[in-house]
């Protein structure tokens, strides 16, 4: 919510949603995704990957259509180190997707205040860019 908040705060006439992939359709979740002008998405790290939800909803990411649109990655970790974020980059270069700031945005554990303020800094960051 905060990153959306820091888009909203950036780009206030854009159409922000958010989505808990876990209350809904993946395929109505992935047409939306292909449709946006951007998307940034999220997920905590177990194991050191993504859950997997997560990756169920980016096989849905249409590897031809994302190319050049701007796309970012958020997550925390409570060990490891977010590496997922770093795979799922690669993946994103490869099809030619814009990926803001390269890694996103880790955060240890759930994010504090400083934390919060971090998340709406790259929601206007992504905004912006």
């Amino acid at each position: 919510q905060a990153i959306a908040e820091g888009v909203r705060e950036e780009l206030p006439g854009a159409q922000v949603e958010t989505y808990d992939i876990i209350e809904h359709d993946l395929g109505t979740l992935g047409a939306l995704l292909n449709e946006s002008d951007g998307f940034l998405i999220g997920s905590p790290t177990i194991n050191k990957d993504a859950v997997p939800p997560v990756w169920n909803l980016l096989s849905h990411v249409d590897a031809v259509n994302i190319q050049k649109r701007p796309v970012a990655l958020f997550g925390s970790y409570g060990w490891g180190d977010g590496q997922w974020m770093r795979d799922w980059k690669a993946r994103a270069d490869g099809a030619n997707a814009v990926v803001y700031q390269d890694e996103g945005l880790i955060l240890n554990e759930a994010p504090d205040e400083e934390g919060l303020a971090q998340c709406r800094a790259f929601g206007a960051g992504f905004a912006r860019d």
